[in-house]
């Protein structure tokens, strides 16, 4: 047994007690009048507002187009950033001429875009489509770069002495040394992919479970806005939980997974 498996017990352990701790300061405070109920509900007036929710079928729906959304905007900016990455980062020429222009677009965020996308699509999924995938594609970007930058120019030079095609290169001496990088990049824009989903829907009124909680919001229905926060909250750490689990899957020949096993 590893000495990570050991350290998994406790590990757990600790998690469902600090979530316990968490749930128990959310049922008190409103029952103490420490805060007022009208913004912050017991603990259990959200499970019960989350009750109701499920038994609606217009939740499920919102949900589906939550990671319809999601999932579409990640695997776009997925294939987008591996492609350029490896496109741009193969090439020294390009990764001289595109540099300046990367490091100048990576930083703006993909909020200072929502005027335009309301413009151009209003509240119909193309614009959640572009915050998403401009935001996730950095993400993977700026990975898939750094990851072909680390192979090694011998390994490189030698596979060219051999007169290997470029794919086969790629294949066989980029690829795998990029891999970790990819994978990392997959995990950050999985996340980022979801924050923008939620935020389109919740600013732009995208259909989705961000535009139902600034339904409720918006209608006094306060427990069913935390019911709707916590949701969102499950889906984040799922998200986070399938991502590790697709990197130790794809990595599982890695030292740095090795170690972990």
């Amino acid at each position: 047994m590893s000495a990570t498996s050991k350290l998994d017990g406790p590990a757990r352990f600790l998690g469902l007690a600090g979530l316990s701790l968490v749930v128990g300061v959310a049922e008190a405070l409103p029952r103490l009048d420490v805060v007022d109920r009208r913004f912050l509900p017991p603990f259990s007036s959200m499970a019960v507002a989350l009750g109701r929710q499920l038994a609606l079928g217009d939740f499920w729906i919102a949900l589906g187009q939550t990671l319809r959304g999601w999932a579409l905007g990640l695997a776009v900016a997925m294939l987008a950033g591996v492609v350029f990455g490896v496109v741009i980062g193969s090439v020294p020429f390009l990764r001289a001429v595109t540099a300046s222009t990367i490091e100048f677009l990576r930083p703006i965020p993909s909020v200072a875009l929502i005027p335009l996308v309301v413009l151009i699509y209003g509240s119909q999924l193309q614009s959640a489509l572009v915050l998403v995938v401009y935001a996730a594609f950095w993400q993977v970007l700026v990975q898939v770069l750094y990851g072909v930058a680390d192979v090694d120019p011998v390994v490189r030079d030698t596979a060219r002495s051999y007169r290997f095609s470029r794919w086969t290169v790629v294949r066989t001496v980029v690829w795998p040394t990029a891999l970790p990088y990819v994978v990392t990049g997959f995990r950050l824009a999985a996340a980022v992919a979801l924050i923008l989903e939620i935020t389109a829907e919740l600013i732009i009124g995208v259909p989705g479970l961000g535009r139902s909680i600034g339904v409720a919001q918006s209608s006094g229905a306060v427990a069913e806005t935390y019911a709707l926060v916590i949701v969102v909250g499950i889906i984040g750490v799922l998200v986070n939980a399938s991502a590790r689990a697709v990197e130790r899957r794809a990595l599982r020949w890695h030292t740095s997974i090795r170690r972990d096993l």
